[in-house]
């Protein structure tokens, strides 16, 4: 075996959020290497990326459709999908020169500095959170649409889909097992556009719609309309907190052109996904205020009393609890990571090379322990912000902005200069430099404009 491969299981071995053993599963996935939906096959792994972001944010791309028309909003689905194969590429290319597979804490320490990896952590941790809450929000209105249930009875139900489904699921070790769950949810949403463009067939093209109306901008947009379309899209397409982890699980060596065609499959399912959604859902609810609420789902509350209308919501009900597992993850990473800096451990230290597990701390590792609290705790905290926030649109447009265009389009591109600048060939003028200060330029923006809009908006 050469050291590449050694350096690959070693990584794998690191890549869960305790630092638990995860020996055997490159030589196990290998030997089952017929299964196309294997762990760490390529179909898999895209499946399981675009279910990490096809989630809440496909139930409000059609109110912003309605706002900006539908040349600037496919204009900025193009321009979002473009984006995001470079940024996963960028992060593919850094996960494997570095042969590290954890997004914050592992590649920015590498790189960078502690002090680097704590604030990207944070910012990843906003994100994450603030996604989290946002798919128990959708349960919550699925529920009061279903049920006409009052605010009391929501919160009620969001609180018991909370601690029984979301907790458990946030303990797994790996996200590489959901992804037969993530298939099946990725099938679920489509069964919402299929209740869309049923609700469309039935009642024809909303009066309010026409072909002026349909494409171009509303009377009433501002720039603040225009740059909150965009913080949407950027959430909409948001995955790259799960690249590290998922390039370090492809088989049987992580590689950047694996990841590449895995983010060419994402992306593209996303796109027509989002697509999709934006059309018939301004066809189906119309460009005016009054028809287009938070999400599809409230759009769709006059069709509730239809059986498979109903059976769409708990399906998208479905889905995005799915997403919950993707967006935990990141968070005990970093948790992990956390715990391995106070402790003055390397950040790459293996916690089952570290941490004897006794009959004291119930056959676990207190690593494990302390994973198993922060998957808790992240859950509770975004159980404790959907109960209190019922408007998705305007945490997703803040997230968008403030979270998700700092991880997915100002970190990757410094990766890639702080590796490149170690070479001996370094140029500024490079294509490749120049296309990543390009980028960290655009993601800026989008970081520091876009929060400012999504606040003076919400």
């Amino acid at each position: 075996m050469d050291m590449r491969q050694k350096d690959v299981e070693v990584c794998s071995q690191d890549s869960t959020a305790s630092g638990g053993s995860s020996k055997g599963s490159l030589s196990v996935a290998s030997a089952n290497g017929s299964n196309r939906f294997r762990r760490g096959g390529i179909l898999p792994t895209a499946i399981c990326l675009s279910k990490a972001a096809i989630g809440a944010g496909v139930l409000s791309v059609a109110a912003h459709a309605a706002e900006v028309g539908a040349v600037y909003q496919f204009a900025c689905l193009v321009l979002g999908g473009l984006l995001t194969l470079a940024s996963i590429r960028m992060i593919a290319n850094a996960s494997v020169e570095t042969g590290c597979w954890s997004y914050e804490d592992d590649i920015c320490d590498e790189l960078f500095h502690p002090a680097m990896s704590l604030f990207t952590g944070f910012i990843n941790v906003c994100n994450c959170l603030g996604s989290a809450a946002g798919y128990l929000i959708v349960c919550g209105q699925v529920f009061q649409v279903v049920f006409r249930a009052d605010d009391n009875a929501r919160n009620l139900f969001v609180v018991l889909v909370g601690v029984f489904i979301c907790g458990p699921l946030a303990l797994a070790r790996h996200v590489g097992f959901m992804r037969h769950l993530a298939a099946i949810s990725v099938g679920a949403l489509l069964l919402l556009v299929g209740s869309v463009v049923w609700y469309w067939a039935q009642h024809g093209i909303d009066e309010s719609v026409d072909v002026e109306s349909f494409l171009l901008p509303s009377s009433g947009a501002t720039v603040f309309t225009y740059m909150n379309s965009i913080n949407n899209m950027v959430f909409a397409y948001n995955n790259q907190f799960n690249v590290p982890q998922l390039t370090g699980e492809l088989t049987p060596v992580p590689s950047v052109r694996k990841m590449t065609k895995v983010a060419f499959l994402s992306t593209s399912l996303c796109f027509l996904l989002y697509g999709s959604v934006s059309i018939f859902g301004v066809l189906a609810f119309g460009v005016a205020d009054d028809n287009q609420k938070d999400t599809l789902i409230l759009d769709l509350m006059p069709a509730r009393k239809e059986w498979h209308v109903v059976v769409s919501l708990f399906a998208v009900m479905f889905s995005v609890l799915t997403c919950f597992q993707f967006h935990v993850y990141p968070i005990r990473q970093f948790s992990a990571y956390a715990v391995r800096k106070l402790r003055g451990l390397p950040a790459k230290a293996a916690d089952d090379e570290e941490e004897i597990a006794s009959d004291g701390c119930g056959g676990r590792s207190l690593a494990r322990w302390l994973d198993i609290a922060c998957a808790l705790g992240a859950v509770a905290v975004a159980i404790l912000i959907a109960v209190v926030v019922t408007s998705l649109r305007s945490i997703l447009d803040f997230i968008g902005a403030f979270a998700s265009a700092y991880i997915s389009y100002v970190v990757p591109p410094l990766w890639i200069l702080a590796l490149r600048k170690k070479g001996k060939d370094f140029s500024w003028l490079a294509p490749e430099i120049l296309f990543s200060l390009a980028l960290l330029s655009l993601g800026v923006f989008f970081f520091v404009f876009g929060t400012y809009c999504a606040i003076k908006g919400a």
